[in-house]
């Protein structure tokens, strides 16, 4: 591995790593479910006026609720409307149903409202089984209406499919649809993707598969944490995130299909972790919920969403769910995958934008690196952001560590930075040095981003660095060194 650099090299060197982070690929996007099963609800224009405040720029419905479309009309949010399952049998049957369904739901409100998309049903596959044969055909009479209509290049269609639509997922590299559904179902809605420029849309829950198996997967592989990942022993690709893994099987079982498919993108329709579940659903808490969506939000927004299958390809992601739902039926968990309560109060802490409304004003950017440099003032909140997002008091003890899957190209640079301009102090990790060992990547950038963060005063902003980094509240074990909390 490269060592810290420090003085006139790094120096030199900064300057030239604005030119060097314009090659990440392009940052995905970040979206939100807003279901409605519930009684306690504000009102869609209260609903639509929070999103704003928060950032939020594109939302997923489950319907075409009237009042819905409307409050988000003239905002420049961003809108994916649902044909529900119950409907696929009369749009797969008759044309002109779907027709009159697009005009209704979609044109009468367009270009106000900015529907961008369209799901057909939801989980097919797995909530509506006798509707599986219809769901291609409902797919191509909706678009054949939105091309009548002119709105095709803008409104696309797909379905979300839930991960029991493989027949096997572990490892990655196995990934296969299930025989009933592959030849018959996939193929033909993989081939409608690729001809109109869509995307397929996968719902996937990494809580699911931990709690379910939590003695054998770790929970920092669950919520992106540092974690010693997970060989492919069929592709010798090694894994550092268990919704990684979940998405790279959905690949492999596209591969497996044709290798014409391999240019769908895949759009993560649903995903996210309950902050309270029952006493058998293991691993359902706030803390862990904030971690998940935290520390995905982070990587999404900055350009660092790649799996090790497709490692260069950007991810849009639509977290689960906007408000706690208290009509939802099955376990405590349903009832709890919000950020929001109804009464619009956070659940926990966790923002939609990179920087987010966390971030202190007035912040110095690093010479375009990405990440905002406070000066090490105090904000307003006083916190840091923990764990992918929950605010840590600043008089408890918190740690800045690297985030392994940026990779170590991007380690370096930011490495770089804070041995060099950013002041870190590097000494301790020169050969020879007390933290010199382990000598690796990501234990060399994790001492120079928290003596780097700790010199901050670790105040908000000043643990990030494009995503190579965040916040833990425990202490980090990095061989026989320790991480100070205090400098």
């Amino acid at each position: 591995m490269a060592l810290p650099r420090c003085g006139l090299r790094a120096v030199m060197l900064a300057v030239a790593l604005p030119l060097l982070f314009s090659s990440v690929a392009e940052a995905g996007t970040v979206g939100i479910n807003y279901g409605r099963v519930a009684n306690d609800l504000p009102n869609p224009a209260a609903v639509v006026q929070l999103m704003k405040q928060q950032g939020i720029t594109q939302v997923k419905l489950y319907d075409t609720e009237p009042t819905v479309l409307r409050a988000l009309a003239n905002t420049g949010i961003k809108v994916v409307v649902a044909l529900p399952n119950e409907q696929l049998l009369a749009a797969a049957s008759r044309p002109n149903y779907a027709l009159a369904w697009v005009r209704r739901n979609v044109a009468a409100y367009y270009p106000a409202t900015q529907t961008q998309g369209i799901a057909v049903g939801n989980e097919v596959f797995a909530s509506a089984k006798n509707m599986t044969a219809q769901l291609v055909p409902a797919m191509t009479n909706v678009h054949a209406a939105l091309a009548r209509l002119g709105l095709d290049k803008a409104v696309k269609v797909s379905s979300p499919i839930a991960l029991t639509a493989l027949a096997g997922s572990y490892p990655p590299s196995a990934g296969v649809f299930r025989e009933d559904l592959a030849t018959a179902v996939m193929k033909p809605m993989l081939d409608f993707l690729a001809q109109t420029g869509s995307y397929l849309m996968v719902n996937a829950y990494p809580f699911f598969a931990y709690s379910g198996n939590a003695d054998v997967i770790s929970l920092d592989y669950a919520l992106f944490r540092p974690n010693a990942g997970v060989l492919d022993g069929g592709s010798g690709l090694k894994y550092y995130s268990l919704l990684d893994a979940q998405l790279d099987a959905v690949f492999a079982a596209v591969s497996k299909l044709g290798n014409n498919y391999n240019g769908v993108r895949v759009v993560v329709s649903e995903t996210g972790w309950p902050s309270k579940g029952d006493a058998k659903e293991t691993g359902a808490a706030a803390a862990n919920a904030a971690a998940y969506n935290g520390n995905l939000v982070r990587r999404v927004l900055s350009g660092n969403a790649g799996t090790p299958r497709r490692p260069d390809a950007d991810m849009d992601v639509y977290l689960f769910a906007l408000f706690n739902e208290n009509q939802k039926p099955g376990p405590t968990s349903e009832r709890n995958y919000g950020v929001f309560y109804p009464n619009q109060q956070k659940v926990y802490d966790v923002d939609f934008v990179l920087g987010g409304g966390n971030s202190a004003a007035g912040g110095k950017d690093n010479g375009g690196l990405g990440w905002q440099d406070n000066g090490g003032g105090n904000t307003a909140t006083g916190g840091a952001v923990a764990g992918g997002g929950v605010k840590a008091t600043s008089t408890g003890e918190a740690w800045c560590v690297a985030n392994a899957m940026a990779g170590e190209e991007r380690l370096q640079k930011a490495l770089d930075y804070a041995c060099g301009p950013g002041g870190a102090d590097c000494k301790a990790i020169q050969p020879g040095a007390a933290c010199f060992e382990p000598n690796t990547m990501v234990a060399h950038a994790s001492y120079a981003f928290n003596d780097y963060y700790q010199r901050k005063g670790r105040t908000i902003g000043t643990c990030d660095f494009a995503g190579a980094a965040y916040v833990v509240n425990q202490a980090p074990k990095m061989g026989k060194c320790e991480l100070p909390s205090t400098v």
